[in-house]
């Protein structure tokens, strides 16, 4: 009997103990302050709440949220990716191009514009992993190269007819559900489990927190960050193709503002700049925050000009935060 309830008691401070856990976690606090701005919204003004609103809100969200689960990658490993709203520019544009004037299958035409931007992300991480090029300086130089080539393939103008096939893949619901969340509900799972489950997850966080104590012990440092930087580019892409099925046209100026929420969801999140902390749950969420108070600014009728004051104040507040989270760790 003695061992039964000692068992019972050690069972129940295991309980206890992993519930206080969860509300310590930087996801738990995202969540909180999620609910008490949503329930602050649905007060202020009833067009918050409404079915429609909330579905415009999560649509909106998730095109940048999946090019912040690849940032999110490359900020763990201790490096950065300044040219994903290139990289999903020039791969849309590309795609959308061979969709109108060419013969080729759309979605053979979305492949495509995906390879272009895992090869755009190798040569990223080529760079930064065995040339020992600095990744801010890199991936901003791939971005401008990127960001000129849409230009000079698209003359600024945009891109009319793209086929209904592939305008399905961006507009079309599953029952109540669009497909863009469908995506990023999707990436989320799974790189939530590779982070977590997988040695090539380990190896992420092993680069960020002290790659080279990760080289001693045998982790290919050179091929992760390689692998990581592909994925970023290749979410960038594709999100970036998504994006011109959902509007039906290819414009060129698509993914200009797609850096700053993706570093900035990504940190709110709880990745850490410096490398070694972070997961894409946190991402997402942090992503969900942004996008909340940038629909509280349209639904308010507050001036669009305060967007990026409002934005630039919660980067701060990242980075802030990131830094006191680094000195805690310290």
């Amino acid at each position: 009997m003695k061992n039964i309830n000692k068992d019972n008691i050690e069972s129940k401070n295991l309980f206890f103990s992993g519930i206080k856990n969860i509300f310590k976690t930087t996801e738990f606090t995202i969540l909180a302050a999620i609910l008490i701005v949503a329930i602050i919204l649905s007060i202020a003004t009833p067009n918050f709440a409404t079915a429609y609103n909330v579905g415009t809100l999560i649509r909106q969200i998730s095109f940048i949220t999946i090019v912040a689960f690849g940032q999110t990658l490359v900020l763990i490993t201790g490096g950065i990716d300044l040219s994903v709203g290139s990289v999903a520019a020039i791969c849309a544009m590309i795609s959308s191009w061979l969709m109108v004037n060419t013969s080729i299958d759309a979605y053979i035409c979305i492949i495509i514009g995906i390879i272009i931007g895992a090869l755009i992300g190798a040569i990223n991480g080529f760079f930064i992993a065995k040339v020992k090029i600095n990744a801010f300086i890199i991936t901003l130089a791939v971005g401008e190269i990127c960001a000129g080539f849409v230009m000079v393939l698209t003359k600024g103008r945009t891109i009319v007819g793209i086929p209904k096939k592939a305008v399905f893949l961006g507009q079309g619901m599953l029952g109540p559900i669009p497909f863009p969340v469908i995506y990023m509900a999707v990436s989320a799972i799974v790189f939530a489990y590779i982070l977590r489950n997988t040695p090539f997850g380990r190896f992420i966080y092993a680069i960020g927190d002290n790659e080279v104590a990760g080289r001693l012990v045998g982790v290919k440092i050179d091929k992760v960050k390689i692998i990581v930087y592909v994925i970023s580019s290749a979410l960038a892409a594709f999100s970036g193709i998504m994006f011109i099925c959902r509007l039906s046209t290819g414009q060129p100026t698509i993914g200009e503002e797609w850096l700053l929420p993706s570093v900035t969801a990504a940190i709110i999140g709880g990745t850490s700049l410096s490398g070694g902390q972070g997961g894409v749950i946190g991402t997402l969420f942090g992503a969900a925050l942004m996008g909340i108070l940038t629909n509280a600014i349209v639904l308010l009728n507050v001036s669009p000009y305060w967007q990026r004051v409002v934005i630039g104040f919660v980067v701060l507040l990242a980075v802030v935060f990131d830094q006191l989270r680094m000195m805690k760790r310290r």
